[in-house]
């Protein structure tokens, strides 16, 4: 009998949590077969069969767990189960049982086809989903009594949540959302219980001060209506408006590298490099990929790191070695509709950059109203290192350089400067 222990996801990390089991009690595993997603306090990961054989489960869903402790435990003596031939007998079985019916009784007549129940008359599942299904539940919002299980004893599979999601839901018999006054009591992951608490301890450990600034993103968007086709044929990736921002910022921070700098204990930690972390929206909820030495890359290779980054955080593939050493991080709350806001610093780091979704304002320009896409910009920062004056130039370079892209070329300088000499 192999017994299964727990790895060491990274250093520091002596405890992760069972967030859900992809097999069964008594199921036939793999060598290298996913069977399990463990959270630690930093990122989700997957645990792979270390040897094939029969797994027993030894800890539950939700179940905190030391590194180095057993978790299953696998018979590789157990022979591997033959390519099942029930389902075909099973058929053969109905057919003669439906033979010997029809012999000792009246044709039954023929019953039309059952029409599919609108959503209102469903037949709601008394059984508990699978965990695809759960799982595939949780990431759209769909609860069980919106879904018709078929599957033993009223179980919700898979195939049931997908097909409920293609018929839509029936709402039109309810003034509100249908609220049932239920209540669900849920123990929060050990990812979002560690980021509540780092998110507390910056609001008591530093000194958190914002400050705004607007920017007209009608340069930038006219040059994305330009290129964008000939940048996709040329680099194979979107251009997008994320790597004009983080372009923006790590010229700013080569201007102002108190903003890239952190405290640690009497020390203030100065970095001559900027790993931009990207927040990112995950089915964990979210996560701040780093694009390490982004003030090395073109629009090109930001963009594709962070495609690559976003889809290893969307499928739950993210490391823990992606998320560690930013030293500034940009969010952008624009793409959930958000107008403004002061976003909470990234710790250790000591300041972080906010975007806010595009709206067309009316704007005074030379004398004259003129209409243009404006963008609100928040910069939150820990005054115990950053000054206001430092704060606030950081954020009008960035301004600067996104009306002005031709600069993110040429560094922060004006390039007819750079012609003079100047």
């Amino acid at each position: 009998m192999f017994e299964m222990k727990v790895p060491s996801p990274g250093e520091s990390i002596s405890e992760v949590e069972i967030a859900q089991w992809l097999v069964s009690d008594g199921d036939y595993v793999e060598k290298d077969q996913a069977i399990a997603e463990v959270d630690s306090d930093k990122a989700t990961l997957e645990l792979p069969a270390e040897v094939a054989g029969v797994i027993t489960l030894k800890a539950e869903e939700g179940d905190a767990v030391a590194v180095g402790d057993v978790v299953c435990l696998i018979d590789t003596e157990a022979p591997k189960p033959e390519a099942s031939a029930e389902a075909p007998a099973s058929k053969e079985g109905d057919a003669s049982d439906s033979q010997v019916s029809s012999e000792s009784a009246p044709a039954p007549k023929a019953e039309p086809k059952a029409e599919p129940k609108p959503a209102a008359e469903k037949s709601y599942a008394t059984g508990h989903p699978s965990v695809a299904a759960k799982k595939l539940m949780d990431e759209n919002g769909v609860s069980a009594n919106q879904v018709n299980g078929t599957g033993p004893d009223g179980r919700i599979t898979k195939q049931d949540v997908v097909a409920a999601m293609a018929a839509g839901f029936n709402t039109s018999s309810a003034a509100g959302w249908g609220g049932t006054r239920d209540m669900e009591r849920k123990r929060m992951s050990m990812i979002r219980r560690k980021t509540a608490e780092r998110l507390v301890g910056v609001k008591n450990e530093t000194a958190m001060l914002t400050t705004f600034n607007e920017v007209n993103m009608k340069p930038i968007m006219d040059i994305r209506k330009k290129y964008k086709e000939l940048f996709k044929e040329h680099h194979g990736v979107n251009l997008g408006f994320m790597s004009f921002f983080t372009k923006a910022v790590t010229e700013a921070l080569n201007l102002f590298p108190h903003v890239n700098a952190m405290i640690d204990g009497d020390e203030m930690i100065s970095h001559n490099y900027a790993d931009i972390g990207i927040a990112v929206s995950s089915p964990k909820g979210l996560m701040v990929p780093v694009v390490r030495n982004a003030e090395q890359m073109s629009l090109a290779e930001i963009e594709a790191e962070i495609k690559r980054l976003a889809i290893k955080a969307r499928d739950g593939k993210i490391a823990i070695e992606d998320m560690q050493g930013g030293t500034f991080t940009i969010t952008n709350g624009g793409v959930f509709g958000s107008m403004m806001s002061t976003p909470i610093i990234n710790p250790p780091q000591s300041a972080i950059l906010g975007m806010h979704n595009i709206v067309e304002r009316p704007m005074a320009v030379n004398g004259e109203v003129v209409i243009l896409p404006m963008m609100y910009v928040a910069l939150s920062y820990d005054h115990r290192i950053i000054d206001g004056k430092d704060s606030v130039g950081f954020l009008v370079k960035v301004k600067e350089m996104l009306e002005h892209p031709e600069k993110m070329i040429f560094g922060a300088k004006d390039p007819a400067e750079i012609l003079l000499g100047l």
